[in-house]
């Protein structure tokens, strides 16, 4: 049975049809900013194995700072607020020992961002939409570790959408709008995301709205289990997501050529959030808020993109910069649906 739209999902749909969009920067970087010690991860949480660097924990154990986070990108413009969950599944925390607070960290992560929008639309009376990241985890369905067995894998199908799932019902339970099934390099993990992200609607009798983004591992436009941009949206096109992107990879310079052949080519709303820039020898990111979003004005003028925002490197100062630019500027027309069988492999075919 088709579930009519959650009130949430309509708001959404309507600003997407108003104006571009603005997603809030990461947590990653901004974490690392704050300079954390590994009793900052832990807290107070009897835990055997060192936290440092476990930044969904902090969701729990450092709550202040996540807090401080999201209500800078709010502040900033972000309309887009995403959970600070990338790692929280069991498969990444199992590097940690910590999979039985999974659950705990997801609510938290939920709960937190859906304070800071629900502060910050009652301020100005914009609407600000809560999204549960699902990062790829840190096993692939499609490609085995091991180079002397190409058949192996670490994981299964099921083991993944169960993984899932568990993330999914917490981030639900604690409010977010939507899931964000983000940095893809793997599209057999994404499709795990998105079965247990319905699988979690039906148990709910309500429609689970889902935003997908891949990431690219070369400047050829190909992620890690080999598909192109085209063939990415063809293999998730069926799951009807509220918009379809690219982030992290590159810099805006590097991703522009792959962002215009997905606007050509989807008929769903177009999210990017690129890094700022590429990153210096030491591992950090250079570009200035201005030029970052100076790059982006040029792809909303050319009509490419419904939603923008910042990835790796990316601060507060750039999603304003880059809220600032696309400000009255018109959002990216959707072509018409076209009429043709399509398939995907690792390449994207169309029969008329």
């Amino acid at each position: 049975m088709t579930q009519a739209p959650s009130t949430a999902e309509a708001a959404f749909r309507a600003a997407l049809a108003e104006r571009i969009l603005v997603k809030d920067g990461p947590f990653g970087t901004a974490i690392q900013a704050h300079g954390l010690g590994e009793a900052d991860y832990r807290g107070g949480l009897s835990v055997t194995r060192d936290q440092k660097g476990n930044n969904d924990l902090l969701n729990l154990t450092r709550p202040d700072i996540i807090e401080g986070i999201a209500r800078a990108y709010a502040d900033a413009g972000a309309d887009i607020l995403a959970t600070n969950s990338f790692n929280a599944n069991r498969i990444s925390q199992a590097d940690y020992g910590t999979e039985a607070l999974v659950p705990g960290m997801n609510r938290a992560a939920a709960r937190i961002l859906r304070d800071v929008a629900d502060a910050a639309s009652a301020r100005d009376g914009r609407p600000r939409f809560v999204v549960g990241a699902l990062g790829p985890t840190n096993r692939t369905l499609s490609l085995s570790p091991r180079v002397e067995d190409p058949g192996f894998r670490e994981v299964d199908f099921a083991q993944v959408r169960d993984c899932y799932r568990e993330q999914i019902d917490a981030l639900l339970d604690g409010g977010v709008d939507f899931i964000l099934i983000e940095t893809v390099f793997d599209t057999l993990n994404a499709k795990a995301a998105a079965f247990a992200a319905m699988d979690a609607g039906e148990a709910r009798q309500r429609r689970v709205p889902l935003m997908v983004s891949m990431t690219l591992t070369d400047l050829a436009g190909r992620n890690l289990s080999g598909q192109t941009v085209e063939a990415f949206f063809v293999s998730l096109a069926h799951v009807e997501p509220l918009t379809v992107g690219l982030n992290c990879s590159f810099g805006a310079t590097e991703l522009r050529p792959h962002v215009q052949r997905l606007s050509q080519l989807s008929d769903i709303p177009i999210l990017v959030y690129p890094n700022a820039g590429l990153p210096n020898a030491m591992g950090g990111y250079d570009e200035v808020p201005a030029h970052t979003a100076g790059l982006i004005r040029d792809w909303a003028e050319a009509g490419l993109i419904n939603a923008v925002g910042g990835c790796c490197g990316t601060t507060p100062a750039h999603i304003a910069a880059i809220a600032r630019t696309v400000a009255g500027l018109p959002p990216r027309l959707l072509p018409d649906r076209r009429e043709a069988l399509a398939l995907s492999g690792l390449e994207a075919a169309f029969f008329a």
